[in-house]
């Protein structure tokens, strides 16, 4: 499991809910659409000067995606391929090779020069990995993937990146490179997370209900659970497990613990 869960009792959770909807509720400044439609239109581009001003070096290695979902765990015999979509510079690729000899991963982001850095690793192989550009709301993954082929798609801080409107169009396109029976790993941003708060008492970072931009242009969307099952099974999947987990980070420069808010899922092609 992943070892900055945290178990949030009522009373915590109820006070942090409670501010939550206070913070949102007061904030009531429009992004004009002008900027919206900017900011929606502009969401590749954004990301990739994020890569080239970060590189490798913001995200940590997930090396906690095999304790969370079972489905990645190395077994004697069992060859899997895998979607990560969002891929980023590597952070769950690298880690989920390493770990799994009998795993092939797909690898796309829809920043090109993340892809880029990616196959620059060290640790890139052609044989145990394919990574490519791709957006997912409009790029057919199958022009990469052959359709029924996998056995998981990870999506991993992937969603929140999408704007609403478009999530059902990839979420269309990952059910056609799945096999029946595959499975989708989810993890992204919950309802009322500490970065929606910190979002709302800007007052200036809300482009629609529960999605906001971050100064740097890129989106992020915030999802209940409720919110969450029903996108995936609009699209024909079944939820296999869908619930929010609670996480304690620290601050180190401001001495402050901070709870998150995620949600969790996995989703099935029925067979």
């Amino acid at each position: 499991m992943d070892a900055e869960r945290i178990v949030m009792d009522t009373d915590r959770l109820e006070q942090h809910v409670k501010r939550a909807q206070e913070a949102i509720a007061g904030d009531k400044k429009e992004v004009p659409p002008f900027w919206i439609n900017k900011y929606k239109k502009e969401a590749a581009k954004n990301w990739d000067i994020f890569y080239k001003r970060n590189t490798t070096k913001f995200f940590k290695d997930r090396h906690w995606t095999d304790r969370e979902f079972e489905e990645l765990v190395f077994k004697e015999g069992q060859q899997l391929r895998c979607l990560e979509v969002g891929c980023g510079v590597g952070n769950f690729v690298f880690p989920a090779l390493a770990e799994n000899a009998n795993l092939f991963i797909y690898a796309c982001d829809f920043s090109k020069r993340a892809v880029e850095m990616v196959k620059s690793n060290a640790n890139y192989d052609e044989a145990r990995c394919h990574a490519f550009v791709c957006d997912l709301t409009i790029d057919p993954l199958t022009d990469n993937v052959p359709a029924e082929s996998l056995d998981l798609v990870s999506a991993l801080f992937v969603f929140s990146a999408i704007p609403p409107e478009k999530m059902a169009s990839a979420i269309q396109n990952l059910y056609k490179v799945m096999k029946p029976g595959g499975h989708v790993l989810f993890r992204d941003y919950g309802l009322y997370d500490e970065a929606q708060i910190k979002f709302s008492k800007a007052s200036d970072k809300k482009l629609d209900e529960n999605l906001y931009v971050r100064q740097d242009g890129t989106m992020s969307y915030f999802f209940s659970v409720d919110d969450l099952a029903a996108r995936f099974e609009a699209e024909g999947f079944k939820t296999i497990v869908n619930e929010y987990i609670y996480r304690e980070t620290t601050n180190r420069r401001l001495e402050l613990n901070v709870d998150r808010i995620f949600v969790q899922a996995k989703f099935q092609k029925p067979l």
